[in-house]
C-alpha cells in the first residue's frame, strides 16, 4: 500500500467506463487520501506481485487492507465508502436480505461487465493479458 494512512488499496478495471466513473467519484470524495487506487488494466500492472492472476483480478473488485488481508466484491465498496466518511450509507447493506441481494447483483454485474460496458465483439470478450501471470 502506498500511504501509511491508507485504509484500503482498491484494484479496479480502468478499461471499464462504469468502474472509472465510480473510481473518479471516490477519488474526488477521498479528501483525506484514505484509498489507494490500482488500475489492473494499466500496462505496468503486474498481478504476480500480488500472488494472483489477471483473471482473478478481473473476476470481481478486490481490495487489500493495510495488514495484507484481501476483501472482494461488495465488501470492497463498503470499505471504500466507509473510508471517505460515508459509513452510515453502508450500514443498511449489511442487513440480511439486502446483503445477499447486493452480493447477487454485484456478482451478476462482475461476470457480465465486459459485455454490459460494450467491450465484447461478436460475443467474444477478451481481457488484456499481462506478461507476468502466476502459473500453478
Amino acid at each position: 500500500m502506498k500511504s501509511e494512512y491508507c485504509e484500503i488499496e482498491a484494484f479496479y478495471d480502468g478499461d471499464c467506463p462504469l468502474c472509472n466513473r465510480e473510481v473518479n467519484l471516490l477519488k474526488r470524495l477521498d479528501r483525506r487520501h484514505k484509498i489507494h487506487f490500482t488500475d489492473i488494466a494499466a500496462p505496468e500492472f503486474d498481478p504476480a506481485v500480488y500472488g494472483k492472476t489477471q483473471d482473478e483480478f478481473m473476476q470481481e473488485m478486490q481490495g487489500r487492507l493495510p495488514d495484507g488481508t484481501w476483501v472482494t466484491g461488495v465488501e470492497v465498496f463498503r470499505r471504500l465508502y466507509s473510508a471517505i466518511g460515508l459509513r452510515w450509507l453502508m450500514l443498511p447493506t449489511r442487513l440480511p436480505g439486502i446483503s445477499q441481494g447486493l452480493d447477487y447483483l454485484y456478482q451478476h454485474f462482475a461476470r457480465h461487465r465486459l459485455k454490459l460496458t460494450g467491450r465484447c465483439q461478436q460475443d467474444q470478450c477478451d481481457i488484456k493479458s499481462h506478461q507476468h501471470e502466476v502459473h500453478s
